[in-house]
């Protein structure tokens, strides 16, 4: 499900550093420019986006399509010069302009190079073209709602495993007062021994301790009852996030169905009576009730309180411990995924029109 955003940027304005008069209607109009763009259209996204030269990104070779949304897409591609493979997110900055997005744009590459976590799929690198912003990552080729779909419910050992992690990743983001916002099982990647890395930050922002937030956003089926309302919500909305997921990966369904919209799905869950299996372990039962919990005050949102918690005795709540050991199943599921298309190709000018190369076959 996509993301739902109702996020009312800010109007960002720039001196004209020119003294002929500029015609603003480019940057308004999705279509191709036939030369660099007014300083304006680059200035904008400095300093998260700075400017490459092109023969910088001349050496990276599409090898498939991994996503396409209504506001960018991401590329599975090869650094010929590296010989390692980087996923690329690319956003046309008109998109960006004319949903005002700008701020938040920018937010997310400054939250990503703040923060250094094994649990957090860091950013490689970020630069700007004529007409796009790119954002490029390490490949990790299976996310958590993949392997959900292929395998249904997980065993307690990995739901406890994974759910470990990612508690260490929220309290680490929270601690720098950053909330995410979206977590789901599609922003989880696996890395190739089967551990997590949290991704996708467009949706995040920086929210001191003791303030609030208000804007309606991330993925109808896993936002708290106090996000639906439109706030005050602060960072005890990521674990209500985190129970709707662990929820699923241990009955193999979500709480609460999806709704057309934010508010049906607030009716639907302020309505909702925690129907927890019997079948499911006592602790497990217990964290799930603690995190999807009506009330934020009430919910589960400290590292110690998951520490002495009983679905989690025994657990050693450091990141090298946690990986010591590959996750057997992730492995054996990815290694009986069938393998994408070898058929591949170079980018010529990669800030041109995607549109002409994501309907060719190796992409479809």
């Amino acid at each position: 499900m996509g993301a739902v955003s109702c996020r009312k940027g800010q109007h960002a304005q720039m001196a004209a550093p020119h003294k002929e008069p500029l015609e603003p209607a480019p940057l308004l109009v999705e279509k191709p420019l036939p030369e660099w763009p007014v300083p304006q259209f680059i200035n904008l996204f400095l300093p998260e986006f700075p400017i490459r030269p092109l023969r910088g990104h001349q050496q990276l070779k599409i090898l498939g399509l991994v996503a396409k949304g209504s506001f960018g897409t991401v590329l599975k591609v090869l650094d010929c010069g590296q010989k390692a493979v980087f996923v690329v997110k690319v956003v046309p900055k008109v998109k960006v302009l004319q949903r005002d997005n700008l701020r938040q744009c920018k937010e997310e590459v400054s939250i990503q190079r703040q923060i250094n976590h094994p649990f957090v799929h860091s950013l490689g690198d970020s630069w700007q073209g004529k007409r796009h912003l790119f954002m490029m990552c390490s490949y990790c080729s299976t996310d958590l709602y993949s392997l959900w779909s292929a395998v249904g419910c997980f065993s307690e050992a990995s739901i406890r495993l994974f759910a470990a992690e990612l508690i260490l990743v929220l309290c680490y983001l929270h601690d720098f007062g950053i909330i995410h916002r979206d977590v789901k099982m599609e922003n989880i990647l696996l890395d190739e021994r089967g551990h997590l890395k949290l991704t996708d930050f467009g949706l995040s922002r920086h929210l001191p301790q003791g303030t609030r937030a208000y804007t309606i956003c991330g993925t109808l089926q896993y936002m708290a009852p106090e996000v639906l309302s439109g706030g005050p919500y602060n960072h005890a909305a990521d674990w209500w996030s985190l129970g709707v997921l662990l929820f699923s990966l241990s009955t193999g369904k979500f709480p609460v169905p999806a709704e057309r919209d934010h508010v049906a799905m607030l009716a639907s869950v302020t309505h909702y009576d925690s129907a927890i299996p019997a079948s499911l372990n006592q602790g497990l039962s217990l964290l799930l009730h603690e995190l999807l919990c009506q009330n934020p005050l009430h919910r589960l949102r400290y590292l110690h309180h998951f520490q002495v918690h009983p679905f989690f005795r025994g657990v050693a709540f450091d990141p090298e411990l946690l990986q010591k050991h590959p996750v057997n199943f992730v492995m054996e599921t990815q290694a009986t995924q069938p393998s994408p298309s070898s058929e591949s190709m170079f980018f010529k000018d990669f800030d041109c029109n995607l549109e002409s190369f994501l309907v060719h076959p190796s992409l479809a």
